[in-house]
């Protein structure tokens, strides 16, 4: 049989979907972060442990990864030669690496216009307009990734330390996160200086959990955060298209808090990124053998 595969990967998971050359999926498996920017071999190794999952799953022998064709959407790919270098890392008999971007752009809207913006861990805009791809964004944690999990998360403790410190009012937000590292400022700051981008992004939640309850701090992180979304939106999404799609792990999360503008083009996705590799291997390989033969 010929075998396909997806994988979703980025900086909190890694996710794989094994399919048939219709796209039919047999199986799925999930690992750990799978960003090639931040650690490509430790990428590498999530990207094995859940294909072969997928692979275990489809009652099938680990020796069968060989033989299977797969496009990896991966965070950190649109970044100098990561998407080529990994790609002579793996076992596959193909692999064409592309960013998290295209497959989230090709699961949520399929082939059609509009606007899908990833808010995980990192974030990233991609656009699609009259068959033209564009994307912006997705730098990395430490100069992009704007609104993400991990730029949250690191926002908060940086305020939480501002209140300990007395330079900000502090706010019942402040306190719960200073309280979860025993009020010690130390071990935020220890914490921090190891901490990865998927670390900082574990806090993110706790800023929604607050603003909800009209807490100062998470109300403030969050309209920052909006803010930026939209500055990015207004850049990248044309005047006219009509269909925007917030994905990812905080995308619902900050879809309901978007201006009225953006709010009023809001469209569910018709599925999610790892669809959207599995649709592009088809695409690719499936299409391609066909035409060849």
């Amino acid at each position: 049989m010929e075998l396909l595969l997806g994988i979703d990967g980025g900086g909190t998971g890694c996710r794989a979907a094994l399919a048939d050359k219709a796209g039919r999926i047999l199986s799925r498996g999930q690992s750990g972060a799978a960003n090639i920017m931040t650690d490509i071999e430790g990428a590498r190794t999530s990207i094995l442990a859940a294909t072969r999952q997928a692979l275990q799953e489809a009652g099938l022998r680990v020796e069968a990864e060989t033989s299977i064709s797969a496009v990896l959407g991966l965070a950190g790919a649109n970044v100098g030669d990561n998407a080529t270098r990994l790609e002579k890392l793996l076992p596959f008999a193909h692999a064409k690496v592309k960013s998290d971007a295209t497959i989230a752009l090709h699961g949520a809207i399929g082939d059609t216009d509009g606007t899908v913006v990833i808010l995980g861990t990192g974030s990233v805009f991609v656009t699609r307009q009259a068959g033209r791809i564009r994307t912006i964004g997705g730098w990395g944690f430490k100069v992009s990734d704007l609104a993400g999990g991990a730029r949250l998360g690191r926002d908060l403790l940086e305020e939480t330390l501002l209140a300990y410190d007395g330079v900000h009012l502090s706010s019942p937000l402040a306190e719960k996160t200073m309280a979860m590292f025993g009020n010690d400022p130390h071990r935020i700051v220890s914490f921090a200086h190891d901490a990865r981008p998927s670390d900082f992004g574990t806090y993110a939640p706790l800023v929604f959990e607050y603003a909800d309850k009209g807490d100062r701090l998470a109300l403030l992180l969050v309209e920052q955060s909006l803010r930026t979304i939209e500055e990015a939106l207004d850049a990248i999404m044309p005047p006219k298209q009509d269909t925007l799609c917030l994905i990812g792990g905080l995308g619902p999360l900050y879809a309901p808090r978007l201006s009225p503008r953006y709010r009023s083009r809001l469209r569910p996705p018709i599925g999610d990124a790892l669809s959207g590799a599995v649709r592009l291997a088809v695409g690719l390989f499936a299409h391609a053998e066909a035409n060849h033969g």
